[in-house]
């Protein structure tokens, strides 16, 4: 199959991309590569592949053309950079969403997997939740994620397949890794100050996947029969991998020698709480099976940060924190105020 992969060079694709071709598919890509400066070394080389260097928002049908699916993964990542400037996070994530799987559809593309995340679920609070529980994001990130679905849900039809995975919060090695996901936080604060340091009071609820099993789980619905998964969307994880954040604390505690948790002074509950159940995916395609557990994750993280004698100001500063590394290349004219590369 011909996939044609949106944001190969970020967090997820840079990972899921080998994994595609491994599986035998003729990948190409397509990604603005903002973040060409962040690449951890530890963590391999980002894919070389037949590919784009374009924003998703200036896609035109002839990008498509022999294209039988698309894995939309392009956007912005998480609740930080949502909030930087909200308009443009529904411009990028709903509307350019919109449009790219409306070029997809009239370009003939039979496969539409889009990106989305159980953000959407927001302040669902302790209650475990699956794909028909209420949507309640609390952020433009969670929010621009819901438009999205609702809007590309309609144009599912016999001869195009829309697809929703909702992943939990990721984690786990990649060459453009990001620091300011919880797993790889909390590890790189353990290694680089002897503190496992919680921002929160320690209570919210959050699922957690490794990048190796949302990439698997893309994999396995890009292959699945399409009656099965058209129009639907899918919580990508395993139900046993829920976690309130001091438990993840404690397993990072575990892990690394000679720390200890630590709590923000002031430190309050995060809005953002909710437990998700990933059974559906299991039982409508078999061939997802994840395989990582957050103990085994820290162990993979802090193996590769100590291998790179990470510091604090390395994984702190603007190379590997998305929101700093924007406003960074905002400040030095890279790019303009609406993301769109200048130079």
């Amino acid at each position: 199959m011909r996939v044609l992969v949106t944001g190969h060079l970020g967090y997820i694709g840079s990972v899921m991309t080998p994994m595609l071709e491994g599986a035998g598919h003729n990948v190409v890509g397509m990604d603005s590569d903002l973040y060409r400066r962040c690449t951890f070394k530890q963590g391999g080389s980002p894919p070389d592949i037949p590919a784009l260097i374009k924003d998703v928002r200036d896609v035109e049908r002839e990008d498509l053309v022999d294209v039988d699916a698309v894995i939309h993964l392009a956007g912005l990542s998480n609740d930080p950079l949502g909030n930087l400037n909200p308009d443009l996070t529904f411009e990028i994530n709903h509307r350019a969403t919109v449009r790219l799987a409306e070029v997809a559809k009239d370009a003939g593309v039979q496969r539409f997997i889009f990106s989305s995340s159980c953000s959407n679920y927001g302040a669902a609070g302790e209650d475990v939740i699956d794909e028909t529980g209420a949507l309640n994001p609390v952020t433009p990130y969670g929010e621009s994620k819901v438009l999205a679905e609702r809007d590309v849900a309609p144009m599912a039809d016999e001869h195009f397949t829309p697809i929703f995975p909702r992943s939990a919060t990721a984690y786990g090695l990649s060459p453009r890794i990001r620091f300011d996901l919880v797993l790889n936080n909390l590890t790189a604060w353990a290694l680089t100050t002897g503190e496992v340091y919680l921002k929160s009071d320690g209570t919210p609820w959050r699922p957690i996947v490794h990048i190796e099993d949302i990439s698997r789980a893309f994999l396995a619905l890009l292959e699945a029969p399409a009656d099965a998964v058209r129009g639907e969307a899918f919580n990508i994880g395993s139900t046993a991998e829920n976690y309130q954040m001091r438990e993840l604390a404690e397993i990072v505690a575990e892990t690394v020698p000679d720390c200890h948790v630590a709590y923000a002074p002031g430190a309050r509950p995060d809005k953002r709480c909710y437990r998700v159940n990933c059974d559906k995916i299991r039982g409508r395609v078999p061939a997802y099976e994840p395989c990582w557990t957050a103990k085994a994750g820290a162990k993979q993280l802090f193996e590769a940060y100590h291998k790179s004698n990470l510091t604090k100001e390395e994984f702190e500063g603007p190379r590997y924190q998305r929101i700093a590394h924007v406003k960074s290349l905002i400040a030095s004219g890279v790019i303009d105020e609406s993301l769109r590369v200048t130079s």
